[in-house]
């Protein structure tokens, strides 16, 4: 059996935001319209893809967070379209950016780890909000890295800052 299979989704096109309310902004949307038609490919083959997997960890990585304390929170459109697929489908880890920060939550509605690596830039905004501090597992305001070990038996994720200080570890 393999190891570990990743599998990265276009998360940009669920975000209701950038259609209904785009602040100015202009984007091309070539090729991801119609919209509906578009997730609905996306979601059913990454469904697929995720109930053939014979791998023993299963990672999906987006762009955008489906849960996040930092500045732009959850994203509701993943969490209702998204995470259930991936709860369904026994993931293992959600990484993703979008959030200048550095973050890990856990929640025990999910076993899903929820891992947030976005702390290049605009770091130590000072933004922190969530509700359940017991889901929080760590949560680091500045700038760095995460590092990911997977071997057969095990995922490891260590949380760096930028001059490679481990800040926080996590394994299965």
């Amino acid at each position: 059996a393999e190891i570990a299979e990743l599998f990265f989704v276009d998360t940009t096109p669920f975000v209701d935001a950038y259609f209904l309310n785009p602040h100015g902004q202009y984007y091309d949307w070539r090729g991801v319209s119609p919209r509906e038609s578009y997730l609905q490919t996306i979601l059913t083959d990454l469904e697929m893809g995720l109930r053939e997997s014979r791998a023993k960890w299963k990672i999906v990585v987006g762009h955008h967070a489906i849960k996040s304390a930092s500045i732009h929170g959850n994203t509701k459109e993943l969490e209702s379209l998204l995470l259930p697929i991936l709860e369904a489908n026994n993931v293992d880890l959600y990484v993703n950016g979008h959030d200048h920060c550095l973050q890990q939550i856990s929640t025990n509605q999910s076993p899903i780890q929820f891992i947030t690596s976005g702390g290049g830039s605009k770091a130590w905004r000072g933004y922190y909000n969530w509700k359940t501090p017991e889901d929080m597992k760590y949560f680091y305001d500045g700038q760095g890295f995460i590092s990911v070990k997977i071997t057969r038996t095990e995922i490891g994720i260590a949380f760096y800052d930028v001059s490679g200080n481990i800040l926080h570890k996590w394994d299965t």
